[in-house]
């Protein structure tokens, strides 16, 4: 499946940047108001119906609006016109897109949530996350209803994640730490391309550059870049890697629950790293991170069930 940059197939365009305060909002939708798209994760985005604006374009029909900011990559099909508030963004598709087509490319942008926070906005990389430049044959005849998004956590309630639980654990202890077999990325092409990731050390889209009919390492494991910035993140699937790729192979039952956990705390100490200080296998192997504990051993319950919690755990 070859993959391409979101501004290969939208464009990708500022919305109109409006705020609600100063809009008079309509108590119903009529011929003379329009939706109007903010931040939020509920509602396909829609906060208000608000009286059209004159002097003001709507932001146009068939189009994907997306969160930069605030609840970031909130993504959805937008059928009609509407206005929208801060960091939005819109995207107008290049070609001609049937319904499933756009419902499948929100779903694929919002796959990428998990590399965001509000400290990590999308403003500037949302053009630059990869998607795939065609619809998969098994989709096109899919329920259009299971490629609406689902804000619906696993486990519906709110777990409160209280670090005075948390213990310090040796990474080593956790895991086996080695290295990755090197792969050119010119011999991956001679492959084909296909299915298996291509994990490289770069910092988006999970690591990965693209996929192939090729993998020389087992997926369900833990990869960090060791020529950057140590940045982790979860491979759940076979994949091939450029060099500079560490692998943290679980010495405990790992699924993609505890893995986006992990991922998450290894991220938050990529200060540690710099050009001149890699995080390479010597420094991982001394590695002390925290982690939720019970009975002196880290409590994958309590992080498993942490990320179920979360809206969206259900796309995961």
């Amino acid at each position: 499946m070859k993959l391409v940059k979101i501004s290969d197939l939208f464009d990708v365009v500022y919305g109109v940047n409006l705020e609600l305060v100063n809009i008079e909002e309509s108590e119903k939708k009529n011929k003379d108001s329009v939706n109007f798209v903010s931040r939020t994760e509920k509602n396909n985005g829609i906060s208000a119906y608000v009286e059209i604006i004159d002097e003001i374009e709507p932001n146009p029909a068939f189009t994907i609006s997306v969160a930069g900011g605030g609840s970031v990559l909130a993504t959805f099909f937008q059928k009609e016109e509407y206005y929208s508030g801060r960091d939005i963004y819109v995207l107008i598709p290049k070609k001609k897109f049937s319904e499933i087509e756009m419902l499948f490319y929100v779903f694929c942008i919002r796959k990428n949530k998990y590399r965001y926070n509000y400290g990590r906005q999308a403003n500037k990389t949302l053009k630059n996350i990869l998607i795939p430049e065609k619809i998969p044959k098994e989709w096109q005849n899919i329920d259009i209803e299971k490629l609406k998004p689902n804000s619906k956590p696993l486990i519906n309630r709110k777990i409160d994640l209280n670090m005075k639980d948390w213990d310090y654990f040796n990474l080593e202890d956790l895991f086996e730490i080695t290295g990755s077999k090197t792969t050119p990325l010119l011999e991956l092409k001679e492959y084909g391309n296909r299915k298996y990731p291509f994990v490289t050390t770069q910092a988006t889209n999970n690591g990965i550059e693209g996929f192939y009919d090729y993998y020389t390492e087992q997926g369900n494991v833990l990869v960090i870049d060791s020529a950057v910035i140590g940045y982790c993140s979860y491979q759940p699937f076979d994949f091939s890697a450029s060099d500079h790729v560490e692998k943290l192979i679980p010495k405990f039952e790992m699924d993609k629950y505890t893995g986006l956990f992990l991922t998450t705390i290894l991220n938050k100490e990529q200060y540690r790293y710099n050009y001149g200080r890699k995080a390479s296998q010597s420094r991982l192997k001394q590695r002390i991170i925290k982690l939720p504990s019970k009975n002196n051993n880290p409590d994958w319950n309590f992080m498993r069930d942490f990320i179920k919690s979360l809206s969206y755990s259900a796309n995961l």
